[in-house]
């Protein structure tokens, strides 16, 4: 698993959602899930000092994290969709809003106007729109000389979807096959039916798909400035 700060990043955003109440977790693992399962079944010993006596086998776990989780790793198969996934989670959802996200991004998002808002507009599913971050600073001319460099702003290219979801029951019987992604047939479908709103987040908003974006995060994680950091 790929880690920030020593951390995967799935407990980043595990711990976004914990700061605003939400302790129930429902993980739709795949490729190499097992790794995950063991990440959870071992929380306690990968987060705390550990004592071990090697002539009885005696082991005592010290002080460490201790979160008030429930967390439910369930196999949604190899090579199963987005949507796929989501859906194989109907058990665990029990008919009831719920939140979902991509285990890639993080963010400051504020998950109780999220709800509100979702809430508000009565819709069947609820999109976070962010603004990605320009890749390059920019430059500021007269005539041919360079006056000033410009920040890598978060301004992007328009708005895109930033992964943080609400999400009514109902709205899974949009996805029809364990190959079907989320993002594609059934989010253009409830939008075309106008069951999809859009939930404008100016703050900060990042993924992690590349080892560049990797770098940025634990750059700001070890420099102090996290602004995902919310607990």
């Amino acid at each position: 698993m790929v880690e920030v700060g020593g951390y995967p990043i799935l407990w980043h955003i595990m711990k976004i959602y914990a700061a605003f109440g939400h302790n129930d977790f429902s993980l739709a693992l795949g490729y190499k899930g097992h790794l995950i399962k063991d990440y959870f079944m071992n929380y306690h010993h990968y987060n705390s000092n550990v004592s071990i006596n090697l002539k009885t086998g005696h082991m005592q776990v010290q002080k460490g994290l201790r979160e008030d989780w429930n967390v439910h790793c369930v196999d949604t198969g190899l090579h199963t969709g987005t949507g796929g996934r989501l859906k194989k989670l109907s058990a665990w959802i029990k008919n009831k809003t719920f939140m979902m996200t991509y285990g890639d991004g993080v963010s400051n998002v504020d998950l109780g106007k999220l709800l509100a808002f979702h809430r508000k507009q009565k819709k069947l599913v609820t999109m976070t729109a962010v603004r990605p971050p320009a890749r390059f600073g920019g430059l500021t001319f007269k005539g041919d000389l360079v006056t000033s460099f410009t920040e890598k702003p978060q301004i992007g290219e328009g708005w895109i979807n930033g992964g943080f979801f609400v999400i009514e029951p109902k709205a899974l019987d949009y996805i029809d096959s364990d190959e079907m992604m989320f993002e594609q047939k059934p989010l253009e479908r409830l939008a075309k039916e106008g069951q999809l709103s859009a939930f404008r987040h100016e703050g900060f908003w990042q993924c992690m798909d590349t080892v560049r974006d990797v770098r940025l995060l634990n750059k700001l994680w070890e420099g102090g400035n996290s602004p995902w950091k919310i607990w």
